[in-house]
């Protein structure tokens, strides 16, 4: 049974899964309806969300050209992390982006794995977080897809444009899921890793 979780909600994933040592985040989302007006005569472009995955080490990001993973960089360079590829519409049901996490071969020095989406292009576009709806983040465990937890975002998220879903963190032997659901206004994912500097 999946645990759904708030915002600001932790959840041991090793504690209770004996022999875990392999996950699936999953991140979806949905564009929200847009009103068909009168003076709606521009077509808009797709709001293309990209997932993106920040490895820290003691909470910093030592090394951001190898230890960020994201649609340009697939693969971490320790193995443990690989991203599935890229959605450029989010349109359709379930994960739109997923990411898998070896935690049994995550080196050692790397204590959390923050999960981030920015919108691609977003100043340029327009766009941003609250014309997304039904966005998630799940976590599934990988030897039989069963989902662990799950993290609806339900909050209202106008004018931002990146935004941070969680993560995944090391403590006391064991392998965390943590619920952030944090907005923000960087403008993309290089902006974005600066706060972990």
């Amino acid at each position: 049974m999946a645990v759904s979780l708030q915002k600001g909600q932790k959840v041991s994933l090793t504690k209770d899964n004996a022999g875990l040592n392999k996950i699936v985040v999953g991140l979806g989302w949905d564009e929200a309806k847009r009103s068909k007006g009168l003076f709606s005569f521009k077509a808009q472009q797709a709001i293309d969300c990209d997932a993106s995955v920040i490895m820290l080490s003691n909470g910093k990001l030592v090394a951001p050209k190898e230890d960020v993973v994201f649609f340009g960089n697939l693969r971490h360079k320790s193995g443990s992390v690989q991203h599935m590829g890229d959605n450029l519409t989010g349109a359709g049901d379930g994960d739109d982006e997923q990411i898998v996490v070896d935690l049994a071969t995550v080196p050692s020095q790397y204590d959390r794995i923050v999960i981030v989406v920015n919108i691609y292009q977003a100043v340029a576009r327009h766009q941003h977080f609250g014309m997304i709806e039904n966005a998630f983040c799940r976590v599934v465990d990988a030897r039989n897809n069963q989902e662990l937890c799950r993290y609806n975002l339900t909050e209202n998220y106008n004018g931002m444009t990146s935004m941070i879903f969680g993560e995944v963190y090391r403590r006391d032997n064991e392998w965390k899921f943590n619920a952030i659901g944090q907005g923000t206004t960087d403008p993309g994912l290089g902006e974005l890793i600066k706060m972990y500097l």
